[in-house]
């Protein structure tokens, strides 16, 4: 067959796409709008179809379901379940298949990330309660969230795109629950494998964790006298740490004057002779401070460190998330001190601390954060910068709140959709809306709780996915698959469609692999002259198991750091887990949806 200048440009426009998806130089859903322009300009997609993709049913209903997520969040419904996760025990088997399974079960019903999420701070809380690494348990969890997200039809955007694809073919989308006899089998024998087998194929970071906190804060905490010889008696501690930055890296955390303790003491505050400064320093550092300020090592009455104790002032570790705004930023640049009284005391990537000056240290997506100041500074530097705290130096969990009527909502929501009483982006826009009328959900974080980029991904890459088609190119690829359905059985196709899209969705956005894939297995489905049902339920399948890489998933990437986990080690749990994904997810499509 030959091919079309459509075609070639399509193709060569996807190839691109791909291409600069796996390189990662620029975020997704900045090159998915390069690719929509892209199409338009071609001439391939109209001018009025070219933005039809954000009000594409598929997207809305990924919205509110993140809005929904956040309002059982809210509501303290997951924080219910971690209390109870957090009396298992000791026993590493049983924690990694409660903590899998729930998290599974969770994924099911919400975002993958946000059940990830709010479990992470149980995972590693219970780890160093045990005396093991936090590696143990954080990539098990990841993978659990993962297979969770097959079961229904708001698991996983990839789900909510497959039904709405079917929707084209045979004019009514996947159900609720059409999913779960297929994902519910996937998810069960993942969930099994991990328990029994899985757990041990996880490398042990020493450095994540073993029991003993990543950042040994009292280690780096020094108490320096101010003599009356110091050239900073009478000025502010601002000036002393500006005089400081060209030489050290230093945080004063604290300052004892005359037995009173000042936790945080605010850079305007003069500096009198007598002063005892508690200071987060390295060795190094530490001693260019004494000789650029001419102070002592202090002999204090009592614990100076304690400090670092006082009511209301905490030091919490937290994750910085993909959609973290602190990204590319160094401590220096943001201000924190200033502007939210809150220290950055130390930074820890891929599971160990950095040595280089923390104030001068960008930031990178997955750093671990170590972070002093007031429960209510830190709350606020949490959601400023959207970070995920872990394990403080004891697990606290807050009270639940309104978790009848939240779950109510969310069931009511789901029966209407089930029931096919309203459309599912309908009830789940209506449900989010009901939420934010009784309180579940501030006005301001409706627009909070959605992640963007993933938006802006889905509907820059609808039109795509429709270029694809309505040129031919997708029903060219199945033609080169068809050749080998001549040589190949049903099932063997199905697992070829399944592995191909696995694979696909291991280096780039799941949600992604399913806009492209859906339409070459319909047009897969139309060559061989079967339903169109099997293949699109093997991409669904196949899109969720991106178990290979961090960069497949969200839930991986946000792992990696705390588990103190490396790109190879993915594959070691991951492999085994696809395998299973895959023998186990074909025979069942096989007896669910028959060819």
């Amino acid at each position: 067959m030959a091919v079309t200048f459509d075609q070639w440009v399509v193709f060569g426009i996807l190839f691109a796409t791909l291409v600069l998806f796996v390189w990662g130089r620029w975020r997704y859903d900045l090159v998915a709008i390069a690719a929509l322009l892209a199409v338009y300009l071609a001439g391939l997609v109209s001018s009025e179809q070219v933005f039809a993709g954000f009000g594409h049913p598929a997207v809305i209903t990924v919205a509110a379901v993140l809005i929904l997520s956040r309002g059982l969040m809210n509501a303290g419904v997951i924080d219910s379940m971690s209390r109870a996760i957090a009396r298992v025990g000791d026993r590493i088997m049983v924690q990694v298949v409660v903590l899998t399974g729930i998290v599974a079960i969770c994924s099911g019903f919400m975002n993958n990330v946000g059940a990830l999420a709010l479990l992470m701070p149980v995972a590693v809380w219970l780890s160093r309660k045990s005396g093991r690494s936090p590696s143990v348990l954080l990539m098990p969890l990841a993978f659990g969230s993962l297979l969770g997200g097959l079961t229904t039809l708001i698991g996983t955007p990839p789900n909510i795109i497959i039904a709405t694809y079917r929707a084209q073919v045979n004019d009514t989308p996947f159900g609720m629950f059409d999913f779960l006899p297929v994902g519910g089998g996937v998810m069960l024998a993942g969930v099994i494998f991990i328990a029994l087998v899985g757990w041990r194929l996880t490398p042990r970071r020493e450095g994540a964790g073993d029991g003993e906190d990543l950042f040994q804060i009292e280690e780096y905490i020094s108490e320096l006298m101010v003599p009356e010889k110091s050239k900073f008696v009478g000025q502010t501690i601002y000036h002393l740490t500006s005089a400081m930055e060209g030489d050290a890296d230093i945080t004063i955390v604290g300052l004892v004057r005359r037995e009173q303790h000042i936790a945080l003491p605010s850079w305007h505050r003069i500096i009198e002779a007598g002063d005892i400064l508690l200071v987060e320093a390295t060795p190094e550092d530490l001693k260019a401070m004494i000789d650029l300020a001419d102070l002592e090592l202090a002999e204090c009455k009592g614990d100076c460190k304690a400090t670092l104790g006082v009511e209301d002032i905490s030091v919490i570790e937290a994750v910085v998330t993909p959609e973290s705004t602190l990204a590319g930023r160094t401590a220096i640049g943001l201000n924190l001190r200033r502007i939210f009284g809150v220290n950055l005391l130390s930074v820890a990537r891929r599971g160990e601390r950095l040595k280089s000056r923390v104030g001068r240290t960008p930031i990178v997506i997955g750093d671990i954060l170590l972070l002093q100041g007031s429960d209510e500074s830190l709350q606020k530097v949490i959601r400023e910068f959207r970070l995920l705290p872990l394990a403080e130096r004891e697990l606290r969990l807050d009270q639940p709140k309104k978790v009848v009527p939240a779950v109510g909502i969310f069931v009511a929501a789901m029966a209407l959709a089930a029931l096919n009483v309203l459309p599912v982006h309908v009830a789940f826009t209506g449900a989010a809306l009901v939420m934010v009328l009784v309180g579940l959900i501030s006005v301001n974080e409706i627009y909070g709780s959605i992640d963007w980029p993933i938006i802006i991904l889905l509907g820059a890459m609808f039109p795509l996915g429709e270029a694809l088609e309505t040129t031919g190119g997708a029903a060219l690829i199945a033609g080169q698959l068809l050749v080998l359905s001549e040589a190949l059985p049903a099932w063997g196709m199905l697992m070829v469609l399944l592995v191909a899209t696995m694979l696909l969705s291991n280096v780039i956005n799941n949600a992604a692999a399913a806009v492209l894939m859906a339409p070459i297995a319909i047009s897969l489905a139309g060559g061989m002259g079967v339903s169109v049902d099997p293949m699109l339920m093997a991409v669904a399948v196949g899109a969720s198991c991106a178990f290979l890489t961090p960069v497949g998933h969200q839930s991986n990437a946000l792992v990696m750091a705390p588990g103190g986990y490396r790109f190879g080690d993915y594959w070691r749990l991951g492999l085994p887990v696809s395998v299973v994904a895959a023998v186990v997810g074909v025979p069942l499509i096989m007896v669910v949806w028959p060819l």
